[in-house]
């Protein structure tokens, strides 16, 4: 791979070039990707969907705020820039000509992983990553097990495996009547933020981290093919004619993704009281004390003040951490041997690992965690099992005065059934997916009878 290439501006319906020494420096291209996804419906909704802890704060909690997936997406982005920022400068260093003949800049690094960083939830359903599994069990040991007949292996895959990842792919690029090409991301953008280049199948093919999930469903198999071939994608042996090694940045995008859901989950885990604050410090500290200013820390009084500056040290030891292993590895990274997360080959790996696990422990396994996924697989299963029945009932001509009161709920871009069946089913599986938690909620007790 090649960076002039992996850094197109090309969009969606693009007839000429676009060149970066020819943009308006006070809009860059890439800056204008973040604002398409920051105005979308689909971002928005980010602001009543499930990080790790369920709304509303449980009793007991010191603080009336924990993370949702719309200020973990911020959080993100902001660390994402940073990464993006300092490698880029780094590049530079090393392929000058990117500068001094095409006009790249450090910023336009950071505007990339920004953007791609800011997107990476963008598909996720609601009730947490207990959202996917809801709606891939619901295909392949609920209900709807009974479409596998008519699915093709690759179709069937895509729902019993349902991956926001994907779900976000389809949402940045599906054209809808009279907007094409979707929110029209720059192919830069677009490469940053598929973090599995590949599809449903083959399933884990290699131990690459490229291979851990999949990236598009088989609906955009063809504009993805488009993308990874603009900017320069290898082709990945593992899938061939299906799967690429990942873009640079995506490593970058990631690194940013798990900085902040290591620390800051595990400090939301403290603010709720599910952490001991003493226990947790010192955690944290082992993390940082090779960069920890000592006088400082003992000088602050509250537990607050102490938490917040070990985990913004701590975000700070982690971007450059990982900088410096995505710097070292660039060629691995472009030539597409380099395997692991960068975090993963980080100095801190060990430290990191053990916040991680006492987060599983502590946070992700208490009852209030516990209590939302089970709901959230009770009231998923629901809605797919009725409105997945309405629609395939229409189309096959078996309809109720129910099956079409019932679609006619649906909004109107999801009530097509002039479409394939596995068309129809992964509509209306993105449909509940693109629904916040209280969204879900209400529809559910509506179609239930519980509210009028």
């Amino acid at each position: 791979m090649n960076w002039e290439q992996l850094l197109s501006l090309r969009r969606h319906g693009d007839t000429a070039k676009r060149l970066r020494k020819e943009q308006n420096e006070t809009r860059l291209g890439f800056e204008v990707d973040y604002d398409r996804i920051i105005f979308s419906s689909a971002f928005r909704s980010l602001q009543d969907k499930t990080q790790v802890m369920p709304m509303p704060i449980s009793v007991g909690s010191k603080k009336d705020f924990v993370h949702t997936r719309l200020t973990h997406s911020l959080e993100v982005s902001v660390v994402g820039r940073s990464l993006g920022r300092i490698a880029g400068q780094r590049i530079l260093g090393k392929y000058p000509f990117l500068k001094d003949v095409h006009g790249y800049q450090f910023n336009d690094f950071g505007a990339i992983v920004a953007a791609a960083a800011l997107a990476h939830d963008i598909g996720n359903p609601p009730f947490g990553h207990s959202g996917e599994k809801a709606i891939g069990n619901f295909f392949k040991q609920g209900s709807g097990k009974k479409y596998q007949e008519v699915l093709s292996a690759e179709e069937y895959q895509d729902l019993i495996d349902f991956e926001g990842n994907a779900n976000g792919f389809k949402l940045l690029t599906e054209s809808r009547n009279g907007v094409p090409g979707g929110v029209r991301l720059s192919y830069a953008t677009l490469g940053a933020f598929m973090k599995y280049p590949k599809a449903s199948l083959p399933k884990k093919p290699s131990k690459h981290i490229a291979d851990k999930k999949f990236g598009y469903f088989q609906s955009e198999k063809d504009f993805f093919m488009e993308v990874a071939q603009e900017i320069g994608l290898l082709e990945n042996p593992s899938n061939p004619g299906t799967g690429y090694f990942r873009h640079p940045l995506t490593y970058l995008v990631e690194a940013a993704d798990d900085i902040c859901y290591t620390i800051i989950d595990f400090e939301d885990g403290i603010n709720l009281g599910l952490v001991p604050e003493e226990y947790a410090l010192e955690y944290l500290i082992n993390l940082v004390k090779e960069n920890i200013n000592t006088k400082k820390y003992n000088a602050m009084t509250s537990s607050s003040d102490r938490l917040s500056y070990l985990r913004a040290l701590a975000i700070n030891t982690l971007i450059g951490d990982a900088v410096e292993v995505f710097v070292q590895n660039e060629e691995k990274i472009l030539n597409g041997t380099f395997d692991a997360a960068l975090l993963d080959k980080g100095k801190y790996q060990a430290q990191v690992e053990d916040i991680i696990k006492l987060s599983v422990e502590k946070i992700y396994q208490c009852k209030e965690v516990i209590d939302k996924e089970l709901a959230g697989y009770r009231i998923i299963s629901d809605l797919l099992e009725m409105y997945t029945s309405a629609l395939v009932n229409i189309k096959s001509g078996q309809d109720t005065n129910y099956d079409r009161l019932l679609v006619k709920s649906l909004p109107e871009n999801y009530r097509s059934t002039d479409n394939s069946i596995y068309k129809i089913l992964l509509d209306t599986s993105c449909f509940v997916a693109s629904l916040s938690d209280s969204a879900a909620v209400h529809i559910h007790d509506k179609l239930t009878g519980k509210t009028i």
